[in-house]
């Protein structure tokens, strides 16, 4: 990729990427030198099918438009359509280039998870998918001290007004989850380290200001921040699996959170409650020095 590629897509990937009307397309289109340009490692008609606007990617595909150009570490836009809703976009596949069994799964295992969290998206709360660690070992990790509640659905409401840091811990297949239903410490960068030593975890805080802000944690150590789960945009250095996972997730925030490290609920308990366990957090450096 061009070190000095513009920030700002070119007003053809934007339409795709945003939606436009079939005229204001086909009006692009007639002032584009190449349909098949590249930005940032992909063309118009990818861009079409990752954000799911089949009439954008028909009018491309009528101008020469290539569905079969590999581009995104080896994703075509007709074969990345073969995991979505229209997989018959462009017509018949060849069999050299159907999903492989692995991909295959992927698509049956985003189609259950998204269905069990439907409609469940944070708002200013915040959580931390964490793979191979169970709720024992999470209190251990986070030395919180247990609460008991009554009326879970009230607690909940009463927790906008309150100061300690009190956070849900519940079993998922695969790991856990640890949520904080007002506020964002279940995801900051002091509870990622010590949940995530020796595995891996992924944290979410549901801005209600910017959006859903996300970071990837590895045995204790950030591996990146201020991420967009389930923002659906594709980076040229994302992995097949990545490009993938982006698109089959695309806003469904929690469920890609869950699928990135392992985690498949089989209900949305762990993130809706009552958890298995409530921790009241100790004094703790929630941002600590880098």
């Amino acid at each position: 990729m061009d070190d000095y590629e513009p920030v700002d897509p070119p007003e053809l990937h934007s339409a795709a990427m945003f939606g436009m009307s079939g005229g204001q397309v086909e009006a692009l289109i007639r002032g584009t030198p190449d349909v098949d340009g590249l930005w940032w490692g992909r063309t118009p008609l990818f861009e079409a099918v990752l954000n799911r606007e089949p009439e954008i990617a028909g009018l491309l595909v009528a101008a020469g438009a290539d569905p079969w150009l590999e581009q995104m570490d080896g994703w075509s836009p007709a074969r990345l359509a073969l995991a979505g809703p229209e997989p018959g976009l462009f017509g018949p596949v060849p069999p050299e280039v159907c999903l492989t069994g692995e991909e295959q799964a992927a698509v049956s295992r985003a189609e259950r998870i998204i269905a069990v969290l439907a409609g469940e998206e944070p708002y200013a709360a915040s959580f931390a998918c964490v793979a191979e660690v169970g709720v024992a070992e999470v209190a251990r990790r986070l030395k919180g001290e247990p609460v008991e509640v009554g009326d879970f659905d009230e607690w909940v409401m009463e927790q906008g007004e309150a100061e300690d840091e009190v956070v849900g811990v519940t079993a998922v297949p695969g790991g856990c989850a640890v949520v904080r239903w007002n506020g964002f410490s279940a995801s900051t960068p002091g509870v990622m380290a010590l949940l995530t030593a020796g595995t891996r975890g992924y944290g979410m805080y549901g801005n209600p200001k910017s959006g859903n802000q996300g970071c990837w944690f590895r045995d204790g150590a950030e591996l990146d921040s201020d991420l967009h789960p389930g923002g659906g945009q594709v980076s040229p250095d994302d992995t097949g699996d990545e490009v993938l996972r982006i698109f089959l997730y695309q806003g469904h925030a929690m469920a890609y959170c869950c699928d990135v490290v392992g985690l498949e609920p089989r209900d949305a308990r762990a993130f809706t409650g009552p958890p298995d366990l409530l921790l009241r957090l100790p004094a703790m450096e929630f941002w600590p020095a880098r």
